[in-house]
């Protein structure tokens, strides 16, 4: 890493204040120097795509820029709408930001190689990879930890069973889990070429259909983007992928409410929401925010259904047991309170968790935990 200098010898360039270097300070690094430097870090990021090669390696990286302490870095990609661009872009940011003196600013821009630059990938995505499917409907929650991701993975399973045709987009894009809720962890969803535009295959496991952004990471790495890079990721995600025809494809939502799921609302054609909460007092006032979103005038999505996750408590030696360690009822109020749906109930029990661990998910077993989430399925299909 750069060594900022001692003020008699001017400042470092990342640090801002310009290039310039008196010319005793022979021991700084010159701009070419720094640049080959950046290009050092770079060698962090991986396509995963192409076999792990680094982006330096594949030639992407066309240009490296400083000035003011402001790191310019351009990414040339062969072709429009890359279903990786996004990623390669936050993974390039980061590398810089893990490696720059504290404060240093970095921008990557994009060009297509041999044609003039156009608009980022995945600006312009039309709705033809979810025009055979019937019901696109969001599995969101009010904040984290209440169980959502497993709930998703385990009605997905449960309405295949019933025989529905089923897709699963995990839009949590800042901690996806389908992948090790499915056991698919370390494979890569296949694409094909058609005209200008490529295509994702999703995986497919337990008859249903997957897509997630952990596809492309690795487990480890965190995603570090701002809204419109992940805005834009989540819809590649989701336009550019062979979902086919399907019954119901599902959205596992990102916790919360912010630009995601506005984004998520204005640019899908979103049937409805399913909200998860626990029964608690502090998870069901965050409902009422998630409620309120969506029934907002500038959303205007309808809420098909609450879904009360970790109901009771129920040990496995004692089947016929309930503890609601988490609280009685309260998912049942606060669907009367607003006039949806209590569309289920499920327990927290052992078997769900070490569902979720080993990729075996509960809603396979004929278990009381499997029984309640094909019961959650029929009603949801119920419903529509």
């Amino acid at each position: 890493m750069f060594q900022r200098p001692p003020p008699p010898c001017g400042r470092h360039p990342l640090a801002g204040g310009g290039m310039s270097l008196p010319h005793h300070c022979q021991y700084l690094p010159t701009l070419y120097k720094m640049e080959n430097q950046i290009k050092e870090w770079l060698l962090e990021v991986e396509h995963p795509a192409k076999g792990d090669k680094n982006i330096v390696e594949l030639g992407m990286v066309e240009k490296v820029g400083i000035e003011d302490g402001k790191v310019t870095v351009t990414l040339a990609f062969s072709k429009h709408r890359d279903p990786l661009a996004e990623y390669l872009i936050g993974s390039t940011k980061a590398a810089i930001i893990r490696n720059a003196p504290a404060g240093t600013q970095v921008e990557v821009k994009t060009i297509i190689k041999d044609e003039a630059p156009k608009k980022k990938p995945g600006l312009d995505l039309g709705f033809e990879e979810v025009a055979g499917v019937k019901h696109i409907i969001g599995i969101a929650s009010g904040k984290g930890g209440v169980g959502k991701s497993t709930v998703s993975v385990n009605l997905a399973v449960a309405l295949a069973r019933l025989g529905y045709k089923v897709g699963l987009a995990d839009a949590d894009v800042y901690g996806p889990s389908v992948p090790k809720m499915t056991a698919t962890e370390g494979e890569m969803p296949d694409a094909i070429q058609e005209g200008d535009k490529e295509v994702i295959l999703p995986m497919e496991k337990y008859g249903v259909k997957w897509m997630s952004i952990g596809y492309f990471a690795k487990p480890e790495q965190a995603l570090i983007w701002r809204g419109p890079m992940a805005c834009n990721a989540l819809k590649q995600m989701i336009l550019q992928v062979r979902w086919g025809e399907l019954d119901f494809l599902l959205i596992d939502m990102p916790p919360g409410t912010g630009d995601i799921h506005i984004s998520l609302v204005h640019d899908i054609p979103l049937e409805g929401a399913v909200i998860v909460s626990t029964p608690q007092d502090v998870a069901l006032a965050d409902v009422e925010k998630g409620v309120n979103m969506f029934r907002n005038k500038d959303v205007n999505k309808p809420i098909l259904g609450l879904v009360e996750n970790m109901a009771w408590f129920t040990p496995a030696e004692h089947p016929d047991e309930k503890y609601y360690i988490f609280g009685q009822g309260g998912g049942l109020r606060m669907a009367q309170k607003y006039g949806i749906p209590l569309l289920g109930q499920i327990p927290i029990v052992q078997s769900i968790r070490e569902g979720g661990d080993s990729g075996e998910p509960a809603a396979l077993s004929s278990r009381p935990d499997g029984l309640a989430f094909i019961a959650l399925a029929e009603k949801l299909a119920s419903t529509l």
